[in-house]
């Protein structure tokens, strides 16, 4: 049983690497928060850019504390800086992202009036990169892979785990984390892959068990969209690392079959015919390309794990 809390102890954590030129305005938007009683952890994973300095520059700070975390992989990061916390929620903020300053109290808000809410997260904004705005080819859709995360203007309760806060504006009680062994390190970023998907299978675990898990509006960040996000390429890769990230989740809670391999495969004929269907509108065409490419990465994915997979032994 989850119990409720007065002013909880809250643990804002930046997991960081090679982001020195984001990391400043992250870590300032944390040190400006309203919400009294909070510490700020920044957890430099392998980093071999400027990290370090643009941290020094804001030390000695009664809230922030440096951590290295020498094994490379956003997962690994993020149980480093669980392990060093010393709050009761702990809340990760990604380090090209800027927190408004009333988030850390919207979060702290709802743990509190929420007794069983194990995991929440809040409303996601887009900062484009000077003198650029969103692509022609870009849609609604697609936006979403860059961060921007709208469920509505009131609390709401997330019942399916494909609905779960985006990992730059995520909360979690820190006793269930430690619960269900942390941030599974085989999910989550490691180094330039876009391996994804841990706050999902988090957030699955949570919903599982019988907790809540809430979307918060008034918990709102800001993304940085970095110049390299703005080419075809980086979507298409993405998606293909989404797909292998679906594929191991299921494979991990032992979901994947034969059966949710053919579906995927009648996935990549649906995503080629609808780009095909809507070739001149660009943003629906490239849309559902880079759908097909998610669903062919799962799909190679899932083959390899299924054909690796020992025959079941006879009756």
């Amino acid at each position: 049983m989850v119990l409720a809390m007065t002013q909880p102890m809250i643990s804002a954590i930046i997991c960081t690497h090679n982001r020195a030129d984001y990391l400043g305005a992250a870590i300032d938007s944390l040190l400006r928060q309203t919400y009294g009683s909070y510490e700020v952890i920044v957890v430099d994973n392998a980093s071999t850019d400027g990290t370090k300095g643009v941290i020094d520059e804001r030390l000695p700070h009664p809230k922030l504390t440096y951590v290295y975390e020498g094994t490379l992989g956003l997962s690994s990061a993020r149980n480093r800086g669980a392990a060093v916390s010393q709050g009761e929620i702990l809340a990760y903020l990604d380090d090209d992202a800027e927190a408004s300053p009333q988030w850390l109290a919207a979060l702290a808000k709802v743990f509190v009036a929420h007794p069983q809410v194990a995991i929440a997260g809040g409303y996601v904004s887009l900062i484009w990169p000077p003198g650029e705005t969103a692509p022609r080819w870009l849609s609604p859709a697609l936006a979403e892979c860059l961060g921007a995360y709208d469920l509505s203007a009131t609390v709401q309760a997330i019942t399916q785990a494909g609905q779960t806060p985006r990992g730059l504006n995520y909360a979690v009680r820190k006793d269930f984390l430690q619960s269900v062994g942390g941030f599974d390190p085989q999910l989550g970023r490691v180094g330039k892959n876009l391996l994804s998907n841990e706050e999902l299978h988090l957030t699955q675990q949570a919903l599982q068990a019988g907790l809540e898990v809430l979307y918060v509006p008034d918990a709102k960040v800001a993304h940085n969209v970095s110049p390299e996000r703005l080419h075809h390429r980086w979507f298409l890769r993405r998606s293909w690392w989404q797909g292998i990230s679906e594929c191991y989740r299921e494979h991990l809670t032992d979901q994947l079959n034969g059966q949710r391999l053919r579906n995927r495969c009648l996935s990549l004929l649906r995503g080629l015919g609808k780009s095909i269907k809507y070739w001149r509108d660009p943003a629906l065409r490239f849309d559902n390309l880079v759908y097909a490419y998610g669903q062919l990465g799962y799909i190679l994915s899932g083959l390899r794990y299924l054909l690796a997979s020992p025959p079941n032994s006879a009756p």
